[in-house]
Parts: C-alpha cells; sequence; structure tokens
C-alpha cells in the first residue's frame, strides 16, 4: 500500500500558527467572501467575478501607468518601455475574460438582471481613470462618481495635471525640435483631438527611425496599448450584443449603440493618421 506523501517530511513548512501563510499574505479571505450575488441565478456568480477581476486587473493598469507616467519625466526610458508592455499584456489579459463570459445565454442573464439595478460597467471609475490618464478626459464623466467625495476627488484630480500622452507630446518636441517652444497645449480637461503640430512630429520620428528610434519605439508601444484596448471594447459590445441585444444598459445608457460610439474613440489620434502619409 503506497503512503500518502508529506511534503513536511521534505521541509515544507506545515504549521502556520505564528506565521505568514499564503491565505494572510493575500488576504484571501476578504477577497473570496467579497461576492454577494443578490439573486439565486447561477449565473449571477460568474458576472461578479468577470467584473471584480476585472477592476483587479484594471488596478494594476493604473499602477503600472502611474510608474510609466513617472520615469518618463525623469527620463528612464527603459522602465517607462517595461510598464508600457506589461499594460498592453493586461489588456490582452483582459480580453481574454470576455470569452469566459459569453458562455451566459441571454436566458441566463435574464434570471438576475433585476437584481443589478442601475448599476453598470459604465460607472467603473477606474476605467474611468485610465482613459483619464491616457488622454480621453471627458469632464461629463464625473457624475457618474459625485456620491463617493474621495473618488471624484481623485478624478478631478487628474485633470488637472498632463495626460501620459501630454507628456510623450512634449518628449516628442523635444526630440524633434529641441525644444517644446512651438508645441500646441493638449487640453486637461476635454478628449483630445489629432493636431496637425504633433502629427507633423511624428511623420519626422517614421521617416527617420534611425534617427529616432526611442521616439518610433514609443510611438509602437502606445500604438499597442490602443490596439488592445480598441480589441477590449469591441469585446464589449460584442458580448452586450449577444446577450442582451439592443435593449438599453442597466445603467441607463443606450446599450450597444453607445458602446459603438466608444469604438469611434481615438486615444493617440496622431499615431493613427499619420500612416496615411508615410
Amino acid at each position: 500500500m503506497t503512503e500518502a506523501y508529506d511534503p513536511g517530511a521534505d521541509g515544507a513548512k506545515m504549521d502556520f500558527e505564528d506565521a505568514m501563510s499564503y491565505g494572510d499574505y493575500l488576504h484571501l479571505t476578504p477577497v473570496l467572501t467579497a461576492q454577494h450575488p443578490q439573486s439565486s441565478a447561477h449565473d449571477e456568480l460568474l458576472f461578479i467575478i468577470q467584473h471584480q477581476t476585472s477592476e483587479l486587473w484594471m488596478k494594476l493598469i493604473l499602477h503600472e501607468l502611474g510608474a510609466a507616467r513617472e520615469a518618463l519625466k525623469s527620463g528612464d526610458m527603459a522602465t517607462m518601455f517595461k510598464m508600457l508592455a506589461r499594460v498592453s499584456r493586461i489588456f490582452e489579459q483582459l480580453n481574454n475574460q470576455w470569452d469566459v463570459l459569453r458562455t451566459m445565454t441571454p436566458a441566463d442573464y435574464t434570471a438576475f438582471r433585476e437584481a443589478l439595478g442601475p448599476s453598470s460597467g459604465f460607472q467603473s471609475y477606474q476605467y474611468r481613470m485610465i482613459e483619464f490618464v491616457l488622454g480621453n478626459r471627458n469632464p461629463n464623466m464625473l457624475e457618474p462618481h459625485r456620491h463617493v467625495p474621495e473618488v471624484s476627488g481623485t478624478l478631478e484630480a487628474e485633470l488637472t495635471r498632463p495626460s501620459f500622452y501630454d507628456e510623450v507630446v512634449g518628449l516628442l518636441f523635444r526630440t524633434v525640435d529641441g525644444h517644446e517652444d512651438n508645441r500646441p497645449a493638449l487640453h486637461l480637461d476635454r478628449p483630445h483631438s489629432a493636431l496637425p503640430e504633433v502629427q507633423a512630429r511624428w511623420k519626422a520620428v517614421y521617416e527617420d527611425i534611425d534617427r529616432y528610434w526611442t521616439l518610433y519605439e514609443l510611438g509602437e508601444k502606445l500604438m499597442d496599448i490602443e490596439d488592445y484596448f480598441r480589441r477590449w471594447r469591441f469585446n464589449h459590445v460584442t458580448t452586450v450584443e449577444r446577450v442582451i441585444g439592443f435593449k438599453r444598459g442597466t445603467g441607463g445608457t443606450a446599450g450597444v449603440s453607445y458602446l459603438r460610439r466608444m469604438l469611434d474613440v481615438e486615444l493617440f489620434p496622431e499615431l493613427w493618421h499619420v500612416r496615411g502619409e508615410l
């Protein structure tokens, strides 16, 4: 008869009465007990976990983008590139999650939809902060967060500082022109639209990549991020349409038509538009 393997006999710690365990370090008890379905529907747990894990990944995106912005400001390009590459991989992970949620059918969702009340992913303040940090800044999107002063204050504070893309544009002009005297001011509190002066500098970069390799690499890293971000939005639209069709969203938006409108948003418009000039 084969005896049960004892990891302790090989040196593994087995007694955690007075030591930090895996669960202690990760605070797993509060994490795993933070799911509170409002109905008896089987698929509501899937819906909750999908969105909670998305919020955790978004928390990490903001952590990495914050580090990338500070690295850019201090001239630490290697660290910035590492953080941006990680952000792209996180967006890829978020995209893969939609495959799991799409196993939920319209009947599955209908069984608990009323339990959501007016709550909606539209109200995700971390998603809004990601947009604000990258440069898509719409002050109207502050309104759903007014009921939580700490959150609305954090979002408002972001609108008073240069976005990550604003810092990139500063670097672009300093490198191509040798100074920032000619750079246009990007609006801190409204969505960014393509500016001819910025696009002209990106054109100079893409037409002489050997001279401007660092900026060229940065431009492509930004394209990676927006590429994955667009896929995330598209997967969101497809999933919503598959599950609820063209019904209005629980938060009062127009649902699929609203999400499709968001597909037209460009985070780094000059980088997209310059491709037609090369």
